[in-house]
């Protein structure tokens, strides 16, 4: 067993992180505080294959895995510019389309995405159908060579920001009452979708929406898998949205804890640095084996997927650690910086809302812990 990281791997985080240096944390502040964009950010990095690291070659991609995404995304956010949509459009629509699309589908979608161009969102969760997507009430039903799709999404990331937008619909329903998905590519500009967003108090570029599908018609030729077959489909692309959501709060724990680093090595007081006293310098080094074991955990899952291994209990562990790894660090690197970790200039409270996030979305903890209980432990369900 070999913990090295391989030469190609150790190229890529240094090749993201001198493309994110050039812009720099503050680059990422600004937008947020014009609630905008990172537009420019992305571009650039998909002008440098990063964007579409994990797509087939043949489509503008990189030809790699879930393993370099994973990369991708934690030295950005390492970097303090955390992409949530590399979660939505390269992990789940990319590796469900370069997985399950046609020839025809991979060609019309993946080049733009592999580019940084365009993105593809996804919509799964609906207001009474959250971590029970078995209960999803979004429905599509035949008519001729098309579809018609009905219903309600909520929190839908990014939808502004892309042209397409990936579908989960209920298209029938198995002996047992649980509804039978199907996948669909649509325009988010498609006569009959409207879209709404959603105030929140987390400060990211990306913004939520709500999404009503009002007799939306789409084309069986953007039907993706097929019928009935889309939560096996799906959990092919929630799995590395686990492993990349796990690779974003690494990447922020390591940058809260540069920061901390720094800070508590350069600021006196007493006639020492503060690092040299235990009350700091213990919770920044309980943080950071926080932050080394989620990262192990996700190279892990990361490795499951791309090996075609089972990567589900992987998967949620890291996703999992890694919440609590990003929580604790940044907790940390404020409280190392007294009342200047509230402070704009020192770059770190604003990250707050997104590391909370990621405990929640896009599956909570206490999903995750019922995962484990069931499949780990053979415990039974309440529910």
């Amino acid at each position: 067993m070999d913990f090295d990281e391989p030469a190609e791997h150790a190229a890529l985080r240094s090749a993201v992180a001198s493309v994110c240096a050039d812009f720099g944390p503050h680059y990422y502040q600004s937008v947020v505080d014009a609630d905008g964009k990172t537009d420019e950010l992305w571009s650039v990095l998909g002008k440098h294959g990063f964007v579409g690291v994990n797509l087939p070659e043949e489509h503008g991609g990189g030809g790699a895995g879930v393993t370099e995404l994973a990369i991708v995304v934690e030295e950005t956010a390492a970097a303090g510019m955390p992409l949530l949509l590399l979660l939505v459009s390269s992990a789940i629509s990319g590796e469900v389309l370069k997985t399950f699309g046609t020839a025809e589908q991979q060609q019309a979608w993946l080049p733009a995405m592999a580019d940084g161009s365009d993105k593809m969102v996804f919509a799964i969760t609906e207001p009474d159908a959250g971590s029970n997507s078995h209960q999803i009430a979004t429905t599509a039903h035949r008519d001729g060579d098309d579809w018609i799709l009905s219903g309600t999404k909520y929190y839908i990331s990014g939808v502004d920001e892309a042209s397409h937008v990936l579908v989960v619909a209920r298209t029938g329903e198995s002996d047992d009452g649980r509804g039978l998905m199907t996948l669909f590519v649509v325009d988010t500009d498609a006569p009959g979708l409207h879209r709404s967003r959603i105030p929140v108090e987390v400060r990211a570029p990306e913004k939520q929406f709500t999404l009503i599908f009002d007799d939306v018609r789409v084309s069986d030729a953007r039907r993706v898998g097929g019928v009935d077959e889309g939560m096996r489909i799906v959990f092919h692309g929630l799995n590395p949205e686990r492993i990349t959501g796990a690779a974003i709060e690494n990447g922020i724990g390591r940058y809260a804890l540069d920061r901390a680093a720094r800070y508590a090595n350069e600021r006196a007081v007493w006639g020492a640095p503060i690092g040299t006293h235990q009350g700091i310098s213990h919770p920044l080094s309980a943080a950071a084996i926080g932050i080394a074991a989620s990262r192990l955990m996700t190279a892990k899952a990361a490795w499951l997927h791309d090996t075609g291994g089972v990567a589900a209990e992987a998967s949620n562990m890291a996703k999992c650690l890694a919440a609590e790894a990003a929580l604790a660090a940044l907790d940390s690197a404020i409280q190392t910086h007294g009342g200047n970790g509230m402070a704009s200039e020192y770059g770190l409270a604003h990250l707050w809302g997104m590391a909370r996030l990621l405990k929640i979305a896009p599956v909570s903890r206490e999903m995750i812990l019922n995962f484990v209980a069931g499949h780990t432990l053979g415990l039974r369900r309440s529910y």
